[in-house]
């Protein structure tokens, strides 16, 4: 009997331990508390510091908070731009609200985003598309409720869900039907799926959205993989309502960046590209910047492959890896506008502001206004080849455009912003990886394994949700977890 309260102290005692161990560790990310001292002396003696991270977009700017919250101070954060964000950016809008022009949704499964948005509290809400889509086409114009989807063939995307079951989303090329699947395009294989003229703005829509090309262009071995992160399910992947399109951020996707790198400081580095990278099969490696060299025992690479063909390697990169970064598509740059009204008038008349088109300059716009519709906002894809490339020119189209299918209030605009990435950032050379066949089964060995001291971080490394900000923010847990393993062994 004297020995059960002995055993409950014990446990209290422990409950206490970790309760104050779980309030310091929240300290550090809330409040940058100096937990690593000796680190940040050893960095001043002998200008060698821990981890040195390329890229502040979400994989990057993850990583750093990870590496604060394990208590290390000894980290940089190197930036290009002069911006933190990546792909992702807000465009302001009078009376405070904001407009995504770069990477924007979230949806069911993507659980890494969701919890790093709920411990930086930033709150979601749905993405509209209640009432009905306008699709146009020569001079006709239609309205349909699509119903929260793009308007495919649902038996056909039951047959693409199948298919991904066998097509694991993180390595594509382990599949045992890789050498067969990676020989076609989405565009060949939906040939032979009897597809519906009508249905056809639809797949293109969609296709365009996830992968930046047209089905013709994108790989089907590649998509399975991408259906294979939604729970093998094609209509979590390339739909609205509950899928990859279905939620949006309070005060715009870019806010996730804009958070955490207020809680790093000074730990990143804006206008400082990195322009060559040296020793990296060393102890030290030393990263060349516009800014003085930084020298680090582990680097966390979280730009896009494409990118790393702008950073001198010495040595030169194995030939594996090289070569991936070579053949890594980069022709998908996207172009964003968004055009701002004083209300969402399109509601009235029971539309949702959507748009599709039949070989016209708009690929999709969708109603992009807040989260109480305080203003109107419609965003939309649009295609370089069909849209003048002056901003004052693509608006006029644009607005005349959007008149013929909401009526005349669409040529009373308040704002409009026209983000060209092809453009207007250098550092964000593609939006979304195109990957086209014959890629994975070629390349698909070289993605993962570090590089001496590199370890290659991004979206397009992740497990599952590859491309998304998801997959960005998880393969930022990994890249800190591989740097922190690293140094503890060395």
């Amino acid at each position: 009997m004297s020995k059960k309260p002995s055993v409950e102290a014990g446990l209290d005692s422990r409950r206490r331990q970790l309760l104050k161990l779980a309030g310091a560790t929240a300290a550090v990310g809330g409040l940058g508390l100096k937990m690593g001292l000796a680190n940040a002396s050893e960095e001043q003696a002998n200008g060698v510091i821990d981890v040195a991270i390329i890229g502040s977009g979400l994989a990057g700017l993850t990583a750093a908070r990870d590496l604060l919250l394990a208590g290390s101070e000894s980290f940089v954060v190197l930036e290009a731009r002069n911006r933190v964000g990546g792909r992702t950016l807000n465009f302001e809008v009078e009376g405070g609200h904001v407009s995504e022009v770069g990477g924007q949704w979230i949806g069911p499964g993507q659980t890494a985003v969701e919890d790093l948005a709920r411990q930086l509290e930033v709150g979601t809400f749905p993405q509209y598309y209640q009432g009905s889509t306008v699709i146009l086409g020569g001079d006709g114009r239609l309205e349909i409720d699509l119903e929260g989807t793009f308007g495919t063939d649902m038996k056909v995307a039951h047959k693409l869900s199948e298919l991904s079951r066998d097509v694991p989303s993180g390595a594509p090329w382990k599949s045992p039907k890789a050498a067969e699947l990676d020989q076609l395009s989405v565009g060949d294989w939906l040939a032979k799926q009897n597809i519906k003229p009508e249905e056809q703005p639809g797949w293109d829509a969609s296709m365009t959205l996830t992968g930046g090309v047209t089905p013709a262009k994108m790989g089907l071995l590649h998509f399975l993989s991408m259906i294979n992160s939604a729970s093998c399910d094609y209509e979590k992947l390339d739909s609205i309502k509950d899928s990859a399109q279905g939620t949006r951020f309070v005060g715009g996707s870019q806010i996730l960046s804009t958070k955490m790198a207020e809680q790093l400081g000074d730990k990143v580095r804006l206008a400082c590209p990195v322009r060559k990278i040296s020793g990296w099969d060393g102890e030290v490696v030393t990263l060349h910047t516009d800014q003085g060299p930084v020298r680090a025992r582990q680097v966390i690479v979280a730009i896009h492959p494409a990118l790393c063909n702008q950073v001198q390697f010495e040595p030169p990169l194995p030939p594996a890896r090289a070569a991936l970064q070579r053949a890594w598509p980069a022709h998908s740059p996207a172009r964003k506008t968004a055009m701002v009204y004083a209300r969402p008038f399109w509601r009235d008349k029971g539309l949702n502001g959507h748009i599709m088109m039949l070989g016209g300059p708009v690929i999709w716009a969708w109603d992009n206004s807040p989260p109480n519709g305080e203003v109107g906002i419609i965003n939309a894809f649009v295609s370089n080849a069909n849209l003048p490339s002056d901003p004052a020119t693509a608006k006029q189209t644009l607005m005349e455009l959007y008149a013929r299918a909401w009526g005349d209030q669409a040529l009373q605009p308040v704002a409009y912003h026209d983000q060209d990435w092809g453009r207007d950032d250098p550092w964000s050379i593609t939006c979304v990886s195109a990957i086209p066949p014959g890629f994975w089964t070629t390349h698909g060995e070289a993605l993962r394994p570090p590089c001496g001291k590199l370890i290659w971080s991004g979206t397009e490394t992740a497990d599952i949700w590859a491309g998304y900000m998801d997959g960005a923010v998880r393969s930022g847990h990994q890249s800190a977890l591989q740097a922190l393993n690293a140094l503890r062994r060395a």
